[in-house]
């Protein structure tokens, strides 16, 4: 087992990583918490698989346990579920002392981490991610959110949990959907700031899912310590930070233009990361070559590479509702090389001619 510190402080946590740790999810709570109750959320994929043993931990360490489960997909990270997690903490009689469990992907975790903010203004909050997505990325920094039919992420808050538990042996029971969704991240992170992370991912893909699952442990210390180093230096999101969300500004306008229910969030990433790129390469801003190495890594992953058919002006005005827009500017990722990124204002005029690359 390891450990990766989030450093903010007093409110600073732990990340533990290694396998078999979803069986110490009660010893890490008592440690942390002490005798508490414990409200656990998750959604009708992971429930079958780690329900039973999230809770048998948790009561083996001699903690009250109480659990929700509610419908998987983008489609449940929304208000009328959030009020529906709120009845439940009132009627299990979850109090400020108490903690809220995570489990599953960065749907349940973003939910249960805006009703943890802000249920009785805001009790303790444990991430336990099951996919590669949260496990990397958004269990990680304190981001917590629901979407709204106009746009993705647009009402939440930040909200550190007490500690995250990863658990890689969680991830053999990915389908292939889900297993691309989070490598998506994972390929962000070597783009923006990890050269050497983007080789073994370069490395790896050729032997596809299990040669990377027999590096697995090497790339979630990647990924998650990038991201905690990110968050210590920018917890708000207003400078450094913002780098994290390279693809994401196309990917979030192609997830809204499809109300949520086409290709999966690190898809659309990766299909962000690859227009992004060939675009500014166009324009100059990015080093000449760079547009075809990240290319031929996605395709060897197995990621879109082809917008669908959307209307050109509706996925730009869907881009300038994110939360990224600031005024007339929108502030966008852009990639000098493959480990070297920048941010970068602009316009709508950006982006003429995105859907013919």
């Amino acid at each position: 087992m390891s450990m990766i510190t989030v450093p903010l402080g007093e409110r600073s946590y732990p990340i533990h990583i290694g396998s078999g740790l979803l069986d110490c999810l009660g010893a890490h709570t008592l440690e942390a918490l002490g005798e508490i109750s414990v409200a656990v959320v998750t959604d009708d994929n992971v429930a079958p698989l780690y329900l039973q043993r999230a809770v048998a931990s948790l009561e083996s360490a001699g903690l009250h346990v109480c659990t929700l489960t509610l419908p998987h997909g983008e489609q449940t990270k929304c208000l009328d579920q959030l009020a529906k997690l709120y009845s439940f903490l009132c009627e299990s009689r979850i109090t400020r002392r108490d903690a809220v469990v995570a489990l599953g992907g960065g749907v349940i975790g973003d939910l249960t981490g805006l009703a943890a903010a802000t249920f009785l203004r805001g009790v303790h909050f444990i991430q336990v991610p099951t996919t590669l997505l949260a496990q990397v990325d958004s269990s990680v920094g304190g981001k917590v959110a629901v979407d709204l039919p106009q746009g993705k992420n647009l009402v939440g808050a930040f909200y550190q949990p007490d500690f995250v538990l990863v658990d890689p042996n969680t991830l053999t029971t990915l389908t292939d959907e889900y297993w691309r969704d989070g490598l998506g991240e994972v390929v962000k992170y070597g783009c923006i700031g990890d050269s050497s992370l983007f080789a073994l991912l370069e490395e790896c893909a050729p032997g596809g899912r299990a040669a990377l699952m027999a590096r697995i442990d090497e790339i979630l210390q990647h990924c998650i310590q990038a991201k905690a180093d990110v968050v210590a230096q920018d917890e708000r999101d207003t400078g450094l930070r913002m780098t994290l969300n390279f693809g994401h500004t196309i990917a979030h306008a192609v997830e809204t233009c499809q109300h949520y229910s086409g290709i999966r969030h690190g898809e659309a990433v990766a299909l962000g990361m690859h227009l992004m790129t060939r675009l500014t390469e166009q324009k100059g801003l990015t080093a000449p070559g760079t547009a075809d190495r990240l290319d031929a890594l996605l395709r060897q992953l197995d990621m879109p590479m082809e917008l669908p058919d959307f209307d050109e002006e509706t996925l730009i005005s869907a881009m300038f509702m994110d939360k990224k827009f600031s005024g007339k500017v929108l502030r966008v990722i852009v990639l000098n090389k493959i480990g070297q990124c920048f941010i970068h204002p602009t316009d709508a005029t950006f982006f003429h001619g995105m859907t013919n690359i």
